[in-house]
């Protein structure tokens, strides 16, 4: 559309008509901003469609945030359908006389009058979609039982959604100039063809961007990550002193340095309950439990670690111990502490626990950078512990558990082919948490008993695996459970269990079947839109009540009992263990 010049008037006026005011100030908009109103309404859709609720509740910062690329989305894909339409229909359609005779003529303040409703109507909706989205996520507040959130702040969405838009087009169009500026290059100093130049400049920058991105940057990036988050490694808590007892790693009679440990390593050695606060709880004398651990930086690579882990065992007796777990920590080394000292309360303290780290990284960026070394760690640790403790005569042996939260479990998986496998040489497993990406874990599903659901499913009757998001579905479906028992936690308001590439373009079977008990009854799926609503949940994830999203701290105990019940295990005791728990965590939560 072509916009009369009004800027120049006659000699001696002293104002414009309104409608020439109004044309000349839409012009001036128009040619700073360029807007595509076909964008501009995609855009809209789907900034609207991410405000439905997702898994977890969000404030209006992570929501501006996630609508505004998903509204950069729309406004890509309403602009190449404007693009399409003027390219392969508008050049081929021929308007009758009359029509054209009309349309020709006219006016601009029809033309006026439909941009101003285009952008009016888009605002009313992304406004009255932002309230409706402050409602739904106090729904999904009520259904965690958390604090609501605030409506007064939900307004703010649109103007971030807003600002968030304008930066990426601005990012966007800078790299369709640098296209023509490579192609324009390439037609007058290498001679290629206009016809070729354009596509092939495409190409390049590209080509370009996703070596650069995936090489120099995504290399440099994680270099940057890996010198600061080692810096937070050496890190140690007033909270953490070394040990003095020679049942952990990092005292003065173990093999493991106390300050290779890293800081989640030397968190994890020292908070262990003592024999005597074990004894309390369970009314009978207790051992001191065995915490082994080894650092990235206590021995010169995995195998050499996983070989100082097995030695640590060996130096504290650990396999004359009635239970041995094998853990598979996070992306920063960390151990949940309610799973520890749940198995060490249960037993009495006739346990031993190792661990060992494999990255610097939290578990979002390891997660990105370290899957494969997370199970290469995960799979030598396990066969070396394995391999010495299949040694033993099988009446000396103690019971050989695994355990894995989040990555960790991911990472636990890797030591097992599969489920013969597992049963083979385990006596039991608890996944907690597990990444959709899961290899084993995503067998399972797929393979559960018909008429089960994805978010509680059923895998062969229940015999040898099961899962469960509360204590009364580890009995599903019967009492009849073979041993070695496994068990995977997962709640379905879990992203890191329900995220995946997938839910781009697929709808998923939990989006399908009905919502789990914690999810909004209005959560629909949405090509690319729930993708990125469940991405942006990711970072949130334990940001929630217990019981909720990636929180399995008051489940993990009742899981152990199921896994590995011992036999003087009763119901008071669980109730003594599970009080103990509540106030460990509370006082860790304070120190930490």
């Amino acid at each position: 559309m072509t916009i009369e010049d009004t800027s120049s008037a006659p000699a001696g006026a002293t104002a414009l008509p309104r409608e020439h005011l109004l044309v000349r100030g839409i012009h001036l908009v128009e040619r700073f901003f360029h807007p595509n109103y076909t964008g501009l309404l995609v855009a809209t859709m789907l900034f609207g469609l991410s405000l439905t609720p997702s898994l977890l509740p969000r404030d209006w910062f992570f929501q501006g945030l996630i609508s505004g690329i998903n509204a950069t989305i729309g406004y890509g894909l309403g602009s190449g359908l404007a693009w399409a339409w003027r390219r392969w229909v508008v050049a081929r359609v021929t308007l009758p006389e009359p029509v054209a005779a009309l349309w020709a003529k006219r006016p601009h303040s029809t033309m006026l009058v439909v941009k101003g409703a285009i952008v009016l109507v888009c605002l009313v909706f992304a406004v009255l979609m932002s309230i409706q989205s402050a409602r739904w996520q106090r729904e999904i507040t009520d259904l965690m039982e958390m604090a609501p959130i605030s409506y007064s702040g939900y307004p703010r969405t649109v103007l971030l959604g807003a600002a968030v838009v304008g930066l990426l087009i601005w990012l966007a169009r800078g790299v369709r100039r640098l296209v023509r500026a490579v192609s324009r290059g390439l037609n007058q100093w290498v001679r290629v063809p206009t016809s070729v130049a354009r596509p092939l400049g495409v190409v390049v920058v590209v080509v370009g961007s996703v070596l650069l991105f995936n090489g120099v940057l995504a290399k440099g990036f994680f270099t940057v990550a890996n010198s600061a988050f080692s810096a937070r490694n050496s890190h140690t808590s007033p909270h953490a002193v070394q040990p003095v007892l020679p049942e952990r790693s990092g005292s003065p009679d173990s093999l493991v340095a106390w300050d290779t440990l890293g800081a989640e390593g030397r968190w994890f050695v020292s908070n262990a309950p003592t024999a005597l606060a074990i004894g309390q709880v369970t009314g009978k004398p207790a051992r001191e439990p065995v915490r082994v651990y080894a650092g990235l930086e206590s021995a010169d690579g995995f195998e050499a670690q996983t070989d100082l882990a097995v030695a640590e065992l060996e130096r504290t007796e650990a396999f004359d111990r009635e239970v041995l777990v094998v853990i598979s920590t996070t992306g920063t080394g960390w151990v949940d502490s309610i799973s520890a000292q749940s198995i060490e309360l249960m037993f009495g303290g006739d346990s031993a626990l190792v661990a060992t780290q494999y990255s610097y990284l939290p578990s979002p960026l390891s997660f990105l950078s370290d899957r494969e070394k997370s199970m290469s760690m995960g799979r030598m640790l396990f066969d070396k512990v394995y391999e010495r403790w299949s040694r033993l005569p099988e009446d000396t042996r103690p019971k050989l558990l695994v355990y894995g939260e989040s990555l960790g479990s991911q990472g636990s998986e890797g030591a097992f082919s599969g489920l013969a496998d597992i049963r083979n040489r385990t006596d039991g497993v608890l996944w907690v948490g597990p990444p959709n990406s899961n290899r084993l874990w995503s067998e399972f599903v797929a393979r559960r008993d018909p008429g089960t659901a994805e978010i509680t499913p059923i895998f062969a009757d229940g015999l040898s695996v099961r899962f469960a998001a509360d204590a009364d579905q580890l009995a599903r479906p019967s009492t009849r459970w073979t041993d070695p028992r496994i068990v995977y936690l997962q709640h379905a308001s879990d992203p890191v269990v329900w995220w995946s590439p997938d839910l781009l373009f697929t709808k998923p079977d939990w989006l399908t079947e009905q919502r789990g008990p914690d999810v909004s009854p209005a959560m629909s799926w949405y090509p690319i839109v729930t993708f990125w609503q469940v991405a942006a949940d990711l970072p949130r994830a334990q940001t929630v009540s217990d019981g909720h999203g990636h929180n399995y701290g008051n489940l993990v105990p009742d899981a152990w009992a199921a896994v590995a019940r011992p036999p003087d295990y009763t119901p008071e005791l669980a109730e003594r263990i599970r009080l103990f728990l509540d106030e460990a965590m509370t006082t860790e939560h304070q120190l930490k």
